[in-house]
């Protein structure tokens, strides 16, 4: 069976903060079991004797995303006894209706207990995933990229960025403190955009800035103040292309706002570096996983 911290060790290899993970994971777990940590069900009908072997299983097509994340549930709720995990699937992968993507084996109450908690996770994560294949596999060959945007789930933002990462998206940045953004209401209470740019500019020398723009005026003042990347705000295909004329090679550029599936290729013909998407996080459905208990044994 494997360790505990080789279960950490793949969250880190999959770029995840372990730490967080298990921070997230104690929250979840915590909704379900109450403060006594107890599943009165599953306690009172099978001894901590009684094992089984369960699959969790795709109940629908998509793209996994979250299977470290299932692996850690497991283990945080067996405790002391160590469950055995095979993935049958990694995530990233295209997974198909009735698709096995990980067998789990253990005490049949601990199974039970992790199983909510496992599938509210790993089922919202692959729904990300999912959803941000579709941006992915609809630009694959303009050379756009879709990002996400910090319009995630309350808590679960590092899961919801790695689950667009898993789909085949980026990450734009996590928060407010690693990429300085110059938005409309810092414009207004700088007075200008070079106000505000020159402002951050000076306070930290060291950081990235990204300058919000709505205009090919504001477009071509930020670059004049050395922006070396503008978000392009509920602009038109044809306001892009002006922007992309004017400033192309000086600045990335993002196209963001309102922008859907339907839209994207509109926006990708301009000649843009990238798209950025809030609904990949606050509007993707989840993708339906089950577990399916196959096998148990021991005492009763």
């Amino acid at each position: 069976m494997t360790s505990t911290s080789d279960g950490d060790g793949r969250l880190a290899a999959a770029g995840l903060d372990p730490a967080e993970v298990h921070d997230i994971i104690t929250r979840a777990l915590a909704e379900d079991l109450g403060p006594d940590r107890t599943d009165p069900t599953s306690e009172a009908i099978f001894p901590v004797t009684v094992t089984g072997v369960a699959d969790v299983v795709a109940r629908e097509s998509g793209v996994v995303a979250g299977l470290p994340v299932a692996e850690a549930v497991f283990r945080r709720v067996a405790e002391t006894t160590e469950p055995g995990f095979e993935y049958r699937r990694r995530d990233g992968d295209r997974v198909y209706r009735d698709d096995v993507l990980a067998t789990v084996s253990g005490p049949v109450r601990y199974l039970l207990m992790a199983e909510r908690t496992v599938l509210n996770l790993l089922s919202r994560m692959s729904g990300v995933a999912t959803h941000t294949a579709e941006w992915t596999r609809l630009l694959d060959g303009t050379g756009v990229t879709v990002l996400d945007t910090r319009k995630t789930t309350p808590g679960l933002r590092c899961l919801d960025k790695y689950a667009v990462r898993a789909g085949g998206g980026d990450n734009k940045r996590m928060g407010l403190y690693d990429v300085a953004m110059i938005k409309d209401n810092h414009k207004f209470a700088a007075g200008s955009v070079t106000a505000a740019f020159r402002a951050v500019r000076t306070a930290r020398p060291d950081i990235a800035i990204q300058v919000e723009v709505d205009t090919l005026a504001e477009a071509r003042e930020a670059v004049a103040a050395g922006a070396d990347f503008l978000l392009c705000d509920n602009m038109t295909p044809a306001e892009l292309r002006e922007v992309v004329s004017a400033v192309a090679g000086a600045a990335k550029l993002e196209a963001t706002g309102n922008i859907t599936l339907e839209s994207a290729e509109k926006y990708a013909d301009t000649g843009v570096d990238y798209i950025s998407a809030g609904a990949l996080t606050h509007s993707s459905p989840i993708l339906d996983i089950a577990l399916d208990i196959r096998h148990g044994s021991g005492a009763g």
